[in-house]
C-alpha cells in the first residue's frame, strides 16, 4: 500500500498562542492542527472543567422526560431500561439503572441478543415487558430508528422515553419523550455525545430536580468516559472533559466492576489511559455482546455480583478468543484478496467469509481496509440471509454508496465511514459489480495520507516538551496522538525483542549526529519486508547484526520518557518507516 506523508500547513501565530496559554509553539501548532482555533476553544481544550459541561436542560424533551420519570418513581411503577449490546449501550444502561436506583426507582435492564434480535429495541422486548408488568421503557443508545416498534409499544399502552445519540430519521418514533441532541430543533450546543453521556445528562437532570444535588452522580462519569472512548466519538469539546475527568476517577477510585476488569487484564497499579480503554478494557466489554451475551458485560460493570472477579475474567477470555478469531479471519481474507486477480482492479473490496462470526465482520473489514486502503465490506453467512459490515476510507461515503445499491439489499444502514447490510446470496455478485462500477475512487484516492504535525529532529525533543504533550491527552478520534517526523535517519542496529518477537528496538542517528533509541512494533518478517523494497538483503542482515550498513530512512514518531532500573531517558515510539 502506498503512503503519502503530508505536513499540516494550518497557520496561526504559534508564538503568541504559546505565550498566552503558557505552552510551547510546538504544542500550539499541534492544537491548531486539531482545528482548535479561538481563545475560548483553546482554553476549554487545555483547561476545561466539569463546571463547563452544558446544562442537561438544554436537550429537547428533557423537561418532559424528567416529569414523566419523577411521576413514575413516586407511583412505584416498573421502569425497564433497554440498552444495546456494545460498550456504549452497556455503560449507558448502567448509568440509568444506577442513577435511578439512587432515587429508589423500581428499575430493571434488558439488552437485545445480537444474533437473535439484531440491533435495538424490538417487538419481542415489548411483549416481554408487558408480560412482566412493566409500565415504562427507557431506551439508551438505541430507539431513534425504531419507529414501528415504538408505535407498537405505545399501542399496547406503554410509556416510552427514547435516549439516543444516532442520526435522527425523517420519521421520529412516537415516544412520550425523545432525547437526542441531533434532532433539528434541539438547542443543545454539542451534537457528538455518545449514548452513555446522553443517559448521564438525564440522570443529572433527574437528581437535580428530585434531590437538588448531584451527590454520587458525578462518579457515573467513569462509565460515560469509558463509553465515550470505546464508542470512538470525537474527543473534542464536552467529550474531552468527560473522558479526561472519567479517566481521573478510574485512576483514583474505580468502581468495583471497573476494578475487576483492570485486575483481569493485569493492569492493577498502572495508570489507565485512553489506550487501555480503547484496546484492552473496552474490547472485553464488547466481547460479551459479540460472542456470548451483553448481560455478562452489564453485570460486571454494575459491580454487585458475588462472582464479579470470575465474570470479569470470563470477559477477558472471551476477548482473547475474539482476538484469535479475528486474526484467523483476517489472514483468510488477505489470502482471498491476494490470490484473486479481480481484486487488483476493484476499488471497493467485498470479501465473502461464510464461516466468520457475524459480530467480527466489522473488525475484519477494518483490518483489510487498513492493509489495502480501500473501502471494504466483509460478508458472512447468517441462518437465513447474508450479513455484512463495511469500513471506509477518507473521501468515500459508504452509506451513500449503499443507497445506490439498495435494489440488491434486503436491509442496510450506517454512515460515511461504516455501514452494515443484509443481502440475499443470489444478489451478492450483482452487488459487488454495482458497488464497484459506481465507485469514482482514483489511484490517488487509494494512497494513504499520513498527516504530520511537526517535522522535528530528535535533538529538539526535551523532557519539558514530553510532559507538556501530556496536557493534550486523552488521545482518540479527532484528537489523535501528535505525529512528529524526521528524514535522513540512519539505522545503526535493529534488535528483535518480545516473547512473540513482535517488537523491534532501533538504534538510530540523525543527520546532526544525534542518537536516539526507538521502539517499532512489528514482527521481524514484516520489518524485513518493509525494508526490502529499498535495500538489499545483505544490508538488512548487517543492520540486524549491528554492523555498518547503508540504510537511511524517514520515520514518524512520538517521544516518551522511559524509566528503567533507576535510569531515566528519552526514547521514541516509531510509527512508520519509509
Amino acid at each position: 500500500m502506498k503512503e503519502k506523508w503530508i505536513v499540516h500547513s494550518k497557520r496561526a501565530d504559534f508564538d503568541a498562542v504559546g505565550k498566552k496559554f503558557g505552552i510551547s509553539p510546538i504544542t500550539a501548532r499541534i492544537i491548531r492542527n486539531r482545528d482548535i482555533i479561538t481563545d475560548e476553544e483553546i482554553n476549554m481544550y487545555l483547561n476545561g472543567s466539569l463546571e463547563e459541561l452544558y446544562s442537561p436542560w438544554l436537550l429537547k424533551d428533557m423537561e418532559k422526560a424528567v416529569n414523566i420519570i419523577e411521576e413514575k418513581i413516586v407511583a412505584g411503577k416498573s421502569i425497564r431500561i433497554v440498552g444495546d449490546y456494545d460498550i456504549d449501550g452497556v455503560c449507558a444502561g448502567n448509568i440509568l439503572v444506577k442513577g435511578l436506583d439512587m432515587l429508589d426507582a423500581n428499575v430493571s435492564f434488558v439488552v437485545p441478543d445480537r444474533i437473535i434480535d439484531g440491533y435495538g429495541i424490538n417487538d419481542r422486548i415489548i411483549d416481554e415487558a408487558l408480560e412482566e408488568g412493566v409500565d415504562t421503557i427507557i431506551t439508551c443508545d438505541n430507539g431513534i430508528a425504531a419507529y414501528d416498534t415504538i408505535s407498537y409499544g405505545k399501542q399496547k399502552g406503554l410509556t416510552i422515553i427514547i435516549t439516543d445519540h444516532h442520526e435522527v430519521p425523517e420519521n421520529i418514533p412516537p415516544a412520550d419523550a425523545v432525547i437526542d441532541a441531533r434532532q433539528k430543533d434541539c438547542k443543545y450546543p454539542y451534537k457528538e455525545l455518545c449514548g452513555a453521556s446522553i443517559a448521564y445528562k438525564l440522570i443529572c437532570a433527574l437528581h437535580n430536580r428530585i434531590k437538588g444535588k448531584l451527590d454520587g452522580v458525578i462518579n457515573l462519569l467513569e462509565l460515560a468516559a469509558i463509553a465515550t472512548i470505546g464508542d470512538v466519538v470525537d474527543l473534542k469539546d464536552e467529550n474531552r472533559i468527560i473522558a479526561k475527568y472519567g479517566l481521573g476517577l478510574i485512576n483514583s477510585s474505580p468502581s468495583k466492576g471497573v476494578q475487576a476488569l483492570i485486575n483481569a487484564n493485569e493492569l492493577k497499579g498502572k495508570k489507565i489511559t485512553a489506550y487501555h480503554i480503547g484496546f484492552v478494557i473496552g474490547p472485553c466489554l464488547n466481547a460479551g455482546g459479540r460472542l456470548d451475551t451483553a448481560m455478562k458485560s452489564y453485570t460486571v460493570i454494575k459491580g454487585d455480583a458475588p462472582n464479579l472477579d470470575d465474570l470479569a475474567l470470563e470477559l477477558k477470555e472471551l476477548n482473547d478468543e475474539r482476538k484469535a478469531m479475528t486474526i484467523d479471519n483476517t489472514e483468510l481474507a488477505i489470502n482471498i484478496v491476494d490470490s484473486n486477480k479481480e481484486y487488483l482492479t476493484q476499488t471497493v473490496l467485498v470479501v465473502y467469509l461464510p464461516e466468520c462470526h457475524e459480530s467480527l465482520a466489522g473488525i475484519v473489514a477494518g483490518r483489510i481496509r487498513e492493509r489495502y486502503n480501500k473501502p471494504t465490506f466483509v460478508i458472512t453467512k447468517g441462518e437465513t440471509i447474508l450479513k455484512g459490515s463495511g469500513r471506509s476510507i477518507e473521501g468515500y461515503n459508504m452509506y451513500e454508496e449503499l443507497v445506490k445499491c439498495e435494489k440488491y439489499l434486503a436491509k442496510y444502514g450506517g454512515h460515511e465511514m461504516a455501514a452494515g447490510l443484509s443481502i440475499e446470496e443470489n444478489n451478492l455478485e450483482k452487488f459487488i459489480k454495482l458497488i464497484n462500477s459506481n465507485s469514482k475512487l482514483t489511484d490517488e484516492d487509494l494512497v494513504q495520507k499520513v498527516w504530520i504535525d511537526v517535522p522535528m529532529p530528535f535533538n529538539y525533543v526535551k523532557e519539558e516538551l514530553i510532559e507538556e504533550l501530556s496536557r493534550l491527552e486523552p488521545f482518540g478520534k479527532a484528537n489523535t496522538k501528535p505525529v512528529f517526523a524526521e528524514k535522513n535517519v540512519k539505522l545503526l542496529r535493529a534488535t528483535v525483542l518480545g516473547q512473540n518477537r513482535n517488537v523491534i528496538r532501533l538504534n538510530m542517528v540523525n543527520e546532526y549526529g544525534y542518537r536516539m533509541e526507538g521502539t517499532f512494533f512489528s514482527t521481524e518478517e514484516e520489518f524485513v519486508e518493509k525494508l526490502e523494497n529499498r535495500f538489499s538483503i545483505n544490508e538488512i542482515n548487517e543492520l540486524l547484526n549491528g554492523r555498518d550498513n547503508g540504510i537511511m530512512v524517514s520515520v514518524t514518531y512520538y517521544p516518551e520518557i522511559n524509566e528503567y532500573m533507576g535510569n531515566r531517558y528519552i526514547r521514541v515510539i516509531v510509527d512508520r518507516i519509509i
